[in-house]
């Protein structure tokens, strides 16, 4: 299956089959091609919690407006996203930008400037509304590996985020959940995969230059 047949038969699945479970090297492949997205400056600014725990999604559960799929999917992934660009956190990514890339970290001093520079100038929404458009990429990626790997998915944001926050043990004042992601295997009782997916003709959609 080509990538433009995976991203065809994909849909936001309304209700998985519950009994069936994506195996662990399937999974860890999908979570590396979230680990892999794009990110402005590489800077990575969000957490991707990986709910598996039968008894963490049922908790979850009264936190979503459709909870159908909470209470079926195989895992929920919840993306959260940085609220500021602590220099703790900065000192940690350069740090692990010489590790890996076994320069001094002195070296990268212009760069942890400019970027430091940068963040001291704008305001915590503007730096949170950039952090949660990074985790968007990571959503697109999860989905779209999801779909090469025959999984189905569904992207929520229909939840109640102080709920999910205080479940998760998440620090609101640093960080912010964004959006989740259900994964799992369509149910045959599920009707939404017979209707035909329904997108603008091309003339409304591209425009050529």
């Amino acid at each position: 299956m080509n990538y433009l047949e995976a991203l065809s038969r994909r849909y936001s699945v309304k209700k998985f089959n519950p009994d069936l479970t994506i195996p662990q090297e399937t999974l860890l492949s999908i979570l590396e091609s979230g680990k892999l997205a794009a990110s402005s400056q590489g800077l990575q600014p969000y957490k991707i919690f990986v709910v598996e725990s039968k008894e963490m999604k049922d908790k979850l559960i009264p936190a979503f407006y459709n909870p159908s799929q909470i209470s079926t999917c195989s895992h929920l992934i919840v993306l959260v996203s940085k609220k500021d660009m602590e220099a703790t956190y900065l000192d940690g990514y350069f740090n692990h930008i010489s590790e890996v890339r076994e320069h001094p970290v002195e070296n990268l001093n212009p760069f942890k400037k400019s970027i430091t520079s940068h963040f001291s100038r704008q305001e915590h929404d503007d730096i949170l509304n950039w952090a949660e458009k990074q985790s968007y990429i990571v959503l697109a990626n999860l989905m779209y590996a999801a779909a090469i790997e025959n999984i189905d998915t569904c992207p929520m944001e229909g939840f109640r985020q102080d709920l999910i926050e205080e479940i998760l043990d998440i620090d609101s004042e640093k960080e912010k959940v964004t959006v989740t992601l259900a994964l799992g295997y369509r149910s045959e009782e599920d009707q939404f995969q017979h209707m035909k997916k329904v997108r603008k003709p091309n003339e409304k959609l591209f425009k050529f230059i």
